[in-house]
């Protein structure tokens, strides 16, 4: 659903002005028509609230577990939502999440679902919307968002364990890189004064000081190329064709489909275990729970699986040869499904799988780090060796 201002005439002149949801343009200005006003303008609003790591004025992840969580708190306690909504948006003033807290509460007090008035910020995905929609339908809605923040939670420390193992490699190879540059720019170029007159020079020592002179001259337009290609990257990836074929390449290499495999599975079951405990359908928490799957070869894997269980296949025969799913784990889906505790092995399943990764990442991380410091010690190495041989050849000449 998206919000549209609007400003308007009723029926006696007067003019009036507010926002109303609709999926299109064309239906709002239908909805205002049907209720008798006459429609002078009509402007879609853009949500701004999106997910950033850094940004003040954007809202984070752990304002979306902060947020979430409170309102569990606070609904169990007995405060209605718009107050919770209110309480909430005075301890986050002056925030992007104060500012969309206050717009939040504004919207249920005119009578909007909660789920509607979450619609309008694209930061809240299907699964999170889905499931808010059945809480407020059932009345259990501070359970689901209890749920939701242990969910938000994971994402949180997923996200911290992926950046604590890329960190220490990122910042070798910087200094890798940085090395490099320096001694091709500055120590190379002092030291090539003393071949000017040498004649026959080894290879090596030929090869090290044309990629000096090299360097020199064109390290800047290749850096230029460099920055020119990665916006062009960007732009290209955000092409559908693109985007699934770059998932179907790394889901086949073997590194990162360790990753891959690892992480879609925990984002798939924890979503499943989530919407059937809130009480959706098998078939619809495949759906909603596949939109939480970033690869798109996985998620389609998963969508064709779904299609095959509304045909009544067994759901352990559809999940059959999906990558999240190796036999093992087919045979824990399959006793749930005979015992008819389908909800508690998708958990089990998300468990186990959280485990694995935190190990599986931590080893990874003991490997890149030495690997690293390696390969940079080789690379820096080989040019000091180089020069000091080349140093030896002139000695030897004279």
């Amino acid at each position: 659903m998206n919000s549209f201002k609007y400003r308007v005439y009723d029926s006696s002149g007067h003019e009036q002005s507010g926002e109303v949801q609709a999926e299109s343009e064309l239906k709002a200005r239908l909805l205002l028509e049907q209720q008798g006003l006459l429609v002078v303008s009509l402007q879609q609003v853009q949500a701004q609230v999106k997910l950033s790591l850094f940004s003040n004025n954007q809202l984070t992840l752990d304002d979306m577990e902060f947020i979430t969580a409170e309102l569990s708190l606070l609904l169990r306690s007995g405060v209605k939502i718009d107050k919770s909504l209110q309480i909430l948006a005075r301890g986050k003033a002056g925030t992007a999440a104060g500012r969309m807290l206050t717009e939040l509460s504004d919207r249920v007090k005119k009578g909007e679902s909660l789920a509607t008035a979450l619609a309008a910020y694209p930061v809240f995905d299907s699964l999170y919307i889905n499931l808010v929609k059945m809480g407020e339908a059932s009345g259990e809605l501070p359970q689901i968002f209890a749920g939701l923040a242990q969910d938000l939670k994971f994402r949180k420390e997923l996200k911290a364990k992926i950046f604590q193992a890329l960190t220490y490699p990122m910042v070798v190879m910087t200094v890798c890189v940085l090395a490099v540059f320096f001694v091709f720019n500055f120590i190379v170029p002092q030291m090539a004064s003393l071949f000017d007159n040498a004649k026959n020079l080894p290879s090596y020592t030929t090869f090290v000081l044309n990629v000096s002179s090299w360097m020199q001259q064109y390290q800047f337009y290749a850096l230029a190329a460099l920055i020119a290609a990665g916006f062009a990257c960007r732009e290209a990836l955000k092409q559908p064709q693109i985007q699934l074929w770059l998932d179907d390449v790394l889901i086949k290499l073997p590194l990162f489909k360790t990753a891959i495999v690892q992480v879609e599975r925990i984002r798939f079951n924890t979503s499943m275990a989530l919407m059937l405990n809130a009480g959706v359908t098998l078939d619809q928490a495949i759906e909603l729970a596949a939109g939480t799957v970033k690869n798109r070869v996985v998620r389609q894997s998963l969508l064709n699986a779904r299609t095959k269980i509304k045909r009544g296949i067994r759901l352990t025969d559809a999940f059959a040869g999906n990558a999240i799913y190796p036999d093992f784990l087919l045979s824990l889906l399959e006793v749930g499904e005979e015992s008819g505790q389908l909800m508690a092995v998708f958990t089990e399943i998300a468990d186990r799988s959280r485990n694995q990764f935190a190990s599986w990442a931590a080893r990874i991380a003991s490997l890149l780090e030495p690997l690293m410091i390696v390969v940079m010690g080789a690379i820096v190495g080989s040019v000091v060796v180089v020069m000091l041989l080349s140093i030896m050849s002139l000695n030897d000449g004279f």
